[in-house]
């Protein structure tokens, strides 16, 4: 896949439509549903005919990473705008355990010092 054929593909994923989704109606209610997206990419090229170990080196290369995450809707209802965020249930588990883990190291250092003196 040549660099431009990456740079297309961005400009096809990477639109508005990814962070303010389609919006639809719900009863009286217009709603607005919005993503964050961050992404990065990366590329290469290569070329050694300088009679190098191997015959003629080429390469190539290409990367692209994309991320979205849900953040909420927004809800207009006659004529007023509200914002309504999502819930990340699995990011909300992943800190409580990080702090539980740490909680845990913290009670095992303090026991260890208490039992030393």
């Amino acid at each position: 896949m040549q660099p431009d054929d990456i740079l297309n593909r961005v400009r096809e994923v990477a639109t508005v439509r990814q962070v303010f989704g389609e919006p639809y109606e719900k009863g009286d209610m217009l709603v607005v549903p919005v993503a964050r997206i961050w992404g990065g990419g990366g590329g290469g090229t290569g070329n050694d005919q300088s009679g190098g170990s191997e015959k003629g080196r080429q390469g190539q290369g290409g990367g692209l990473g994309i991320v979205s995450r849900p953040l909420g809707v927004y809800v207009i209802r006659e004529g007023t705008v509200s914002w309504q965020p999502a819930v990340d249930v699995t990011r909300i588990v992943l800190q409580g355990q990080v702090v539980a883990i740490v909680a845990l190291l913290v009670v095992r250092s303090l026991v260890r010092r208490r039992r030393a003196h």
